[in-house]
This record gives structure tokens, C-alpha cells and sequence, in this order.
């Protein structure tokens, strides 16, 4: 019976205890509330307060360019009044003095004629026609310079008042809508364009903003990318320039802004930026080659290093490939490397592989190098290019290759056979891959000119490679194929020249 009581005991306690931690939870969540309401007041009063402020403001300038309009129109009225004064006041003071002139004239005239001695009677005679010919009533016109009528300075603001009895609040801006069939990706750059559903004069601006994703369709909850802001456009489009597809897809939305406020962002749109991607393959690298990311520089005390770090750690169990100076994190999205710690290239091969195979499609990727090193190569290898294998030097790699040993020298090299390329010799290169067509193209990478196409028939994936020697290079990936060079591969399609292969 006690340990009955006991176990009901314990029930109660247990969901009294449920309860309890309910009802606080309740109780906070509650408090939590509060305090937002309060917060939500302070804000009411301070927003209300500066709209208020706002509209007063807007006023207060509307009044004052009205007032401004006012005094212009009463200036030019003035002006008006004041000209015409003028000219009526001028020909009124010359009537003035000549009908006074004319007067004089007329009573000379009659006193003449009044006269009774002859011979002074015709020279006042002859005097007074002299007179009145040259007098100035003869020779005034009597038409007004001006006239009385100001009509032309008449006003009707019908149609203005009406126009400020539509005065009101701003409305919230209409949601725009993205025009998937009028973006543009190439070139490694993003035309976005989109439109309201109607003309709205009130738009200020347009915030635009983008987000790399993997994933083509709606947002997840945790996206691995942030969104990036682009704010005050002025047109329904914009253009995201000098941008590095790492990404399969970017995702866009865009809304529209007055000066009061901004509408909802339109309807996600997700664009696919397809580009080929990968790193460098720390573990392939000889070593002396120091890797780090899309980079690579000569190190003559490499091979000592790992030695010296295998003697001293007696890592009996661990291969080269995880050693401190050549760590490689690999990606789960690119294909693993068939090398292992002892496959790195050895010897004189002083060679690097990327670690993403191609085997359909077109690539295009660039490597930026230094013009001095002593010798440098770029190209394409099997997957089965031996450990001893210098590129070019074998079926299993195609390569440019700049040599500065002896004397400068550009070749293009396969099955250890070389020609010489007449071209100069660019810091920066292009590398173009149709792994369907057999193409592989290199060019310059500033101009586009093409330096060398190799023709063959890719049997199996091939990979990246690289070689430096006394030197160092960069990588550059996610990028598309440029618009020049497509045009240059569709020029050359099917043409044979003295650089397409080597026999």
C-alpha cells in the first residue's frame, strides 16, 4: 500500500512539476510579450512623431515654392504696370506740350488776322504757315503706345488645386516581378531585369539582392550563402559584373522603394551559373611544390621538410598526403583523386593535378604565372599519367610549355613531341576544354587571342595539370566559358591549321 502511495506521490510530483515548468514558460513567454507591446508603444510614439515632423516639413516646402511662384508672378506683374506706365506717361507729356505748342499758334493766328496794317499781315502770314508746318501737333501720333488691359496676366490654378486636393500618404510600392526570359548569364556576369505590373511615378529606387546556393529550388531554412545587397537602382535592370561562378545557381529577389517605403520583394528566382570548379590536389603535388588553395610556389627545401617531418614524428602509419605541409582538405563535391600519398609526383616531374575530373561538357579555367620562372606548363592529363611523367612527354598530357632555362622559348608538347609556338608569351593564360569534340584550346587570357588548339579523342576523364619549376602560378576557377572564345571555337570548328595537333 506504501509504495502505491509513494508511486502516486511520485505521479503527482511529476506532472506538477510538468506543470510548473509549463506555466513559467507561459509566464515568460507572456513577459516577452509585454515587453514588445511596451517597445511597440515607444516606437508608435517616436514614428508618429517623425512622419508628423516629415509632413510638416513636405508642407512647409510646398508652401514655400508656392510663395516663391507667388512673388515671381507679382514681380512680373509689376514690372508689366510699371513698363506700360511709363510709355502711356511719355506720350501723354509730348500730347501735353504740343497741344500747349498748338494754342500758342492758334491765338498768334487769330491776332493776325484781327491785324489792319497790309505789309505786316503777310509776313505774320507767311511766319505763322512756316509755323504751324513744323509744329509738333503735325508730327505726333495719336496712337496709344500701350494699352489698359492686363488679361494676358490673367492665372487659372483649376487645375492645380485639383492636382493638390489628390495630395496623400505614400502608398506602399507594388511587388515587382522578375522577367526569368530576359536575364542573361555569360561572361561571368548576371543581367537581371524585372517590371512593375504598373507605371508607378512615386518609385525612388529598386533594392536588389542575390545569394549563392547548390540548390535549385525554394530556400531551406539554413542557407550555406548570405544575401548580398545591391540598393539604389535607378532602372528596371542591373548587371552583376567580375563574378566567380563557386556555386551551381544564384537565387535573386528585388522590390521596389518610394521615399517613405519599400514594397515586398518579388517571387525568388533562381538562375543557373554553371562554371567549372575545383582546387588544386595538395596530395599529388611534388614536393617541392608548396600548394596553398588555388596557389603554388617552388620550395627547394620541400622534399627535405616532409623527410625531416617523417624521421621526427616516425609517422610509420601516415602517408605523405596528410602531412602538415601538404594538408588538403578535400570536397565532398569533387571527385576523389585516384593518387594516394605515394603516387605524388617525384623525380624531375615536378607536376600538380587538380582534384575534378572532366568527362563531358565544356571547361574553361585561366592560371595567372610568373614569366621567370625557369620552366612552366599547363594543360591536360590522364588519370594514369605516371608519377615519373613531365608533361607532354607522354600520350597521357597535353600541355603549353614555357621554358627559361637556356633560352626563352612557348611550346606546345605531346608524346615528347614539341612545336614551337610563334606567339608571344602571355602573363596570364586560358585554358579551354570540349571534352566531346577532342578540343583543347589555350589563349591568351587578356586579349582571347588563341595561342594553340590540340585535337584528340578523350577516351577516358582527364584532369588539370600543372608544373613550375623555380617559379610559381595561381589558379583561377569558376569561370564560364567567355563569349570570345566560344566565337573563336565555332570560327575554327572543323579547320585544320599548322598548331591544331601534333603528329
Amino acid at each position: 500500500m506504501s509504495i502505491t502511495f509513494r508511486q502516486e506521490d511520485s505521479n503527482s510530483c511529476e506532472s506538477l512539476r510538468k506543470i510548473t515548468t509549463t506555466l513559467a514558460l507561459k509566464n515568460e513567454e507572456i513577459t516577452n510579450f509585454i515587453c514588445c507591446q511596451k517597445q511597440s508603444l515607444e516606437n508608435l510614439e517616436v514614428n508618429s512623431s517623425r512622419v508628423q515632423e516629415d509632413l510638416e516639413t513636405e508642407f512647409s516646402s510646398l508652401h514655400s515654392v508656392l510663395d516663391d511662384i507667388k512673388d515671381s508672378m507679382v514681380t512680373r506683374i509689376k514690372q508689366e504696370r510699371a513698363s506700360r506706365t511709363y510709355e502711356l506717361q511719355s506720350q501723354l507729356s509730348a500730347c501735353s506740350k504740343a497741344l500747349e505748342s498748338s494754342e500758342e499758334l492758334l491765338e498768334v493766328a487769330n491776332q493776325t488776322l484781327c491785324s489792319s496794317e497790309a505789309d505786316d499781315f503777310t509776313q505774320a502770314a507767311k511766319d505763322i504757315k512756316d509755323s504751324v508746318t513744323m509744329a509738333p501737333a503735325f508730327r505726333l501720333s495719336l496712337k496709344a503706345k500701350a494699352t489698359d488691359s492686363m488679361s494676358h496676366m490673367m492665372v487659372d490654378f483649376t487645375q492645380e488645386r485639383e492636382m493638390l486636393q489628390t495630395i496623400k500618404f505614400l502608398p506602399v510600392p507594388a511587388t515587382p516581378e522578375i522577367l526569368v526570359s530576359e536575364c542573361q548569364v555569360c561572361d561571368n556576369t548576371v543581367t537581371v531585369q524585372w517590371a512593375l505590373p504598373e507605371t508607378d511615378s512615386k518609385i525612388d529606387h529598386y533594392d536588389l539582392e542575390h545569394r549563392r546556393t547548390n540548390h535549385e529550388g525554394p530556400p531551406r531554412a539554413r542557407e550555406d550563402y548570405p544575401w548580398m545587397v545591391v540598393e539604389g537602382i535607378c532602372e528596371t535592370e542591373y548587371t552583376l559584373t567580375g563574378l566567380r561562378f563557386d556555386t551551381h545557381y544564384m537565387t535573386f529577389r528585388v522590390k521596389a522603394c518610394n521615399k517613405a517605403v519599400a514594397g515586398e520583394f518579388s517571387e525568388l528566382v533562381t538562375l543557373e551559373t554553371h562554371a567549372f570548379l575545383f582546387k588544386l590536389d595538395a596530395g599529388s603535388a611534388h614536393q617541392n611544390l608548396k600548394v596553398e588553395d588555388l596557389s603554388v610556389e617552388w620550395d627547394s627545401c620541400g622534399g627535405k621538410v616532409v623527410q625531416d617531418i617523417r624521421k621526427d614524428k616516425n609517422r610509420t602509419n601516415q602517408s605523405p598526403m596528410h602531412s602538415p605541409a601538404r594538408t588538403a582538405m578535400n570536397s565532398p563535391k569533387r571527385v576523389p583523386s585516384a593518387r594516394v600519398g605515394r603516387d605524388r609526383f617525384t623525380a624531375e616531374s615536378y607536376t600538380v593535378l587538380g582534384d575534378t575530373f572532366i568527362d563531358a561538357g565544356q571547361q574553361y579555367w585561366e592560371v595567372r604565372f610568373d614569366k621567370e620562372s625557369k620552366a612552366f606548363a599547363v594543360g591536360l592529363a590522364l588519370r594514369n599519367l605516371g608519377r615519373f611523367d613531365q608533361l607532354g612527354k607522354s600520350n597521357a598530357s597535353w600541355c603549353i610549355h614555357l621554358n627559361n632555362w637556356l633560352q626563352q622559348s612557348l611550346t606546345a608538347k605531346h608524346n615528347n613531341k614539341a612545336r614551337t609556338l610563334d606567339c608571344p608569351i602571355p602573363d596570364r593564360i586560358g585554358v579551354y576544354c570540349n571534352y566531346e569534340e577532342g578540343a583543347l584550346s589555350f589563349y591568351n587570357a587578356r586579349t582571347k587571342t588563341l595561342m594553340h588548339t590540340f585535337r584528340t579523342k578523350f577516351t577516358q576523364p582527364v584532369i588539370p595539370a600543372f608544373s613550375v619549376w623555380n617559379g610559381c602560378f595561381s589558379v583561377q576557377t569558376g569561370l564560364q566559358v567567355p563569349s570570345a572564345v566560344q566565337s573563336s571555337q565555332r570560327k575554327n570548328s572543323g579547320t585544320s591549321s599548322s598548331n591544331t595537333s601534333l603528329t
